[in-house]
Formats: structure tokens, sequence, C-alpha cells
């Protein structure tokens, strides 16, 4: 947006007797996007600024088109209008940005580069020093608003425990920022993210229990959950839903085809007898033990269902499947995915991050102390 600025694409225009400010012209930046090597060719271009109006970043000056068309149409940036919705993620990131900023262009910062394990680790902070400085700086009124402002943090990804096992805390834990926010990005980076809601939306679930009976005839099985309801739950394979987000599998040589009838609908209840908050997990002294799960998935899948969100917990578990032999249970919250700290995530994230994973799954989970 601001090499835009500063090359002249956007400024105030006149179309019919109106004059919109600070908009640009499709057609025109699609060429700057390929003269300066931001894009390969038109389509891609297209793609791209699609992706911005789908974020909400740009849009039709009139609101008159939900798609980016490669015409003399006029489009601006929801910051130059005002219009961008800033939501709580938003900010959240924001504000991650600008204590980084500060904190790197300050002589002696506390982000560092530090070793633990014979691993060394780039812009890390103890836990404590953060908190310091926080209000040192005048960034949090007191240590407590210090931590919840560094727990916001982590749990956007933003910061990270090194090796990704605690939350943040007040402690002389070394925790490191995940983001380096100084480093160039190209705008086709955006194209290799992958879109949970297109993942968690297809009919294809990769958390649909996996298959009983390989036989193609046996397209469904029967699941008894802890409160003896009994759904039918449509079976998938994980290739399906791979090659439906666009991507080859690096473990099916065989295209895929959609074989299953329509997908019967799974019982919303929920298999917990109450809602945990993660802070009740998270609390010194609760009775959860935390579990390593490896899970290596077969030709249909895992063998799982996850469900809910903030905190994540396993809905149902099919008794003959991967996920059940490595010891997952139904009732169990998902505390990382392969390394990932995901507490504080919905169903449809996780789902995301599973399929675009390895084949080899590695969960961390909280199970209740009997």
């Amino acid at each position: 947006r601001l090499r835009l600025h500063d090359g002249k694409l956007i400024k105030d225009r006149r179309y019919h007797l109106r004059t919109y400010p600070n908009c640009f012209v499709a057609k025109e930046l699609t060429d700057w996007l390929i003269d300066h090597k931001e894009a390969p060719d038109r389509e891609t271009g297209i793609r791209l600024m699609q992706k911005l109006m789908d974020h909400y970043i740009i849009h039709h000056v009139c609101d008159e088109h939900s798609d980016y068309k490669d015409a003399k149409l006029l489009y601006r940036f929801r910051k130059d209008d005002g219009t961008f919705p800033l939501s709580k993620d938003v900010k959240v990131f924001m504000r991650g940005q600008s204590l980084y900023e500060k904190l790197v262009s300050m002589e002696e910062s506390i982000l560092k580069v530090r070793e633990e394990n014979s691993v060394k680790y780039q812009r890390t902070f103890l836990g404590c020093e953060m908190i310091d400085w926080l209000v040192q700086e005048g960034e949090a009124e007191n240590r407590k608003e210090a931590v919840e402002l560094g727990q916001a943090l982590l749990e956007h990804g933003i910061i990270q425990h090194v090796s990704n096992r605690h939350h943040f805390f007040d402690s002389d834990i070394l925790y490191q920022f995940w983001i380096n926010f100084r480093r160039r990005r190209r705008l086709t980076e955006l194209l290799n993210e992958n879109s949970s809601r297109a993942l968690s939306e297809s009919p294809d679930s990769p958390f649909c229990l996996r298959k009983l009976n390989p036989d193609p005839g046996n397209t469904s099985f029967l699941s008894v959950q802890t409160n003896k309801e009994i759904k039918i739950v449509s079976a998938v394979r994980r290739s399906s839903v791979t090659s439906l987000a666009g991507n080859s599998s690096p473990y099916f040589g065989t295209t895929p085809t959609l074989v299953f009838p329509p997908v019967a609908e799974c019982n919303p209840k929920s298999v917990l007898k109450r809602p945990v908050t993660n802070e009740e997990l998270l609390s010194p002294g609760a009775p959860y033990i935390k579990k390593t799960l490896t899970i290596v998935g077969d030709a249909v899948g895992w063998g799982f269902v996850v469900r809910g969100g903030r905190p994540c917990h396993i809905q149902a578990v099919d008794p003959g499947g991967p996920a059940a032999a490595a010891g997952m249970k139904v009732c169990q919250f998902v505390f990382s995915v392969n390394g990932m700290y995901v507490l504080h995530l919905d169903y449809q994230t996780i789902s995301s991050l599973i399929m675009t994973g390895p084949r080899t799954l590695v969960m961390e989970v909280m199970e209740a102390i009997e």
C-alpha cells in the first residue's frame, strides 16, 4: 500500500462527475505487480488481489464488485478510507509488531540470540525480562496486565516458548518472537496459505471417523459415544481432502475419487459433561495430566473427531484406528499439534493444521485425572 502511494498509483480519481479519494485502477495495479516482480503473470496478480479482498484489505470503491476484476475499475485499501475492520486478532498482531519494532531499535535490547539444550534461538527473551520491560516502558500498568499481554501474544502465534512447552509466565523461562516482523515478505506468499475455512466446510472433513471396513460398499460405520448416543459418520479418505484443498499428497500415489454418498450430519452434542476453560486447564494444581501421542495416519486418516474451541476436545475415537492405538481417548483436550500450541484455536483451524501437516502426527493432549 505504501509503495503504491509513493508510486502515485493510489490517488484521487474522478469518474462520472464524482471524485473518489485514495483509489487505484485495477488494471494499472496488475501491470505494476508484474513490472515490480510481485507477480509472474496477470492471473497470479488477480489471485493475489482477490486474496486481499477476501481478507477485507481492499474493496471496490462502491462495493459493487465482490471479485477483483482486471479492468478499469476503481478499488481502494480499507486503511485509506477507515473501513478496515480492527478485530481483536488484528489489534493483537499490530500490538506485537509495535513492541517488536520498539525492542529491536533499542540499545541493549532484551532480544538476543540465546542457547538452550545446545540449540540456538533467535529473538529470545526471558518471561520476567519482558514483564519488567513492559511495565518500565509504560506498555502495561502492572505485572498482571503485562502477563495478560504476553499470553495474548503467545496465543496469537507472535511469541512462543522456545520448545513450545509452556504458556507465557512471569518467570525465567525462555521465549522468542516467532514472527520476524522485519523480514520482507513477498505478496506471492499469500497464495501458499491454506484456507482452514475451505477445509472445515468441505463435506469430506478429515475429522469424520475413518472407515472400519475398507469395502467400498460399506461407506459408514456406527460409533458409540460415552453419552450412549449413536451416530453415523461418513467415511472419507485423507487423500480426498488434500486433493480438494489443491495439494498433492506425498502419501497416496493414485488419484482419489469421491464415490461416497452424502455425508450424514454428525450429532453436535458434546461428549464433555461440562464446559472447561483454558484457565482451568492451565491453573496450578489442576486435575489434568499432559500426554504426548504419536499417531501415524493410514490410508483413510487418523481415526478421531475433534470439536469445540478454546480449548478443543476429542469428540470421538475410532476404536480400530491409529489414534486409538496411540492412546487417544474421548474428552481429552488438544494442547499442541506438531509442536504448535493450539489451546486458543477452534477445531476448524486445528483441522487445517493437521491436514496440511505430515502423515505422522504428534499431539499433546490433556486428560482429566480420574
